[in-house]
């Protein structure tokens, strides 16, 4: 770019996304006079998923005003919880997320996902015909214009993804209610009429059962359940307050 000079300051938690050389406040940017303060911050490196409010001398503006010669523009971060209007809160969540798709589908949240990589068309694509939220660690697929709403996944670490998650868009939870395998509902279920999917040891020590209406998987205590009950129990602790999709 080479036109009028602005100066930029990203929130501290979006200075990640920046090369070193843009984090700090006030960097001296340089446009071309006819972008969108959005195309500005996108050419930062910073997702506009990640984006709240933008101030420019003070004064709030949206994603498409054009920034002018001398003006001061603050960056912030999007507010916590982060509400998606217009339809139910569901995620689609990308190739290289199914520990935290099937944590946030064992706590009943509407998590779909592919087990395979469909490629980011064909992601922003179903974002955008089942308004899901695309969850992703990859900026250029959040960058899609035809997504119809994305958040980055700041973490590596399947604790953390769930925990940032539940605390950015504070969705209703239910645990035990969601196939972890399918995203499915579950019903519950008795032993004769789910017998010939167990083994003979299991269907001999547990009674308790419920089947996904979908796939038809079949769910009891077993011995993963201490495992999925910590989980389940420190997100309710910690996020079982939150709204109704």
């Amino acid at each position: 770019m080479n036109g009028p000079g602005i100066q930029l300051t990203l929130a501290p938690e979006l200075r990640l996304f920046a090369p070193p050389s843009r984090r700090a406040d006030r960097v001296p940017t340089t446009t071309d006079g006819a972008s969108s303060i959005g195309h500005v911050v996108e050419s930062a490196g910073v997702p506009l998923t990640e984006v709240g409010r933008l101030l420019v001398d003070g004064r709030e503006v949206p994603v498409s005003y054009v920034p002018q010669a001398g003006q001061s523009v603050e960056v912030f971060g999007v507010d916590r919880p982060q509400r998606i209007p217009e339809a139910p809160l569901r995620f689609l969540l990308d190739v290289h997320l199914g520990t935290l798709a099937r944590r946030l589908r064992l706590l009943g949240v509407d998590a779909a996902y592919e087990n395979e990589d469909i490629g980011d068309p064909a992601l922003a694509t179903r974002s955008a015909a089942e308004r899901r939220v695309l969850l992703s660690r990859d900026r250029g697929l959040l960058r899609r214009r035809e997504i119809f709403a994305g958040a980055y996944v700041y973490s590596d670490n399947p604790d953390e993804q769930l925990r940032d998650v539940l605390s950015r868009f504070a969705p209703a939870l239910a645990p035990w209610t969601r196939c972890t395998a399918c995203n499915g509902p579950l019903r519950e279920a008795d032993k004769d009429s789910v017998g010939d999917r167990l083994e003979h040891g299991t269907q001999r020590s547990y009674d308790v059962f419920a089947q996904c209406t979908d796939c038809e998987r079949v769910y009891w205590r077993g011995a993963h359940h201490a495992r999925l009950e910590g989980i389940v129990g420190e997100a309710m602790a910690e996020f079982g307050g939150g709204a109704a999709a």
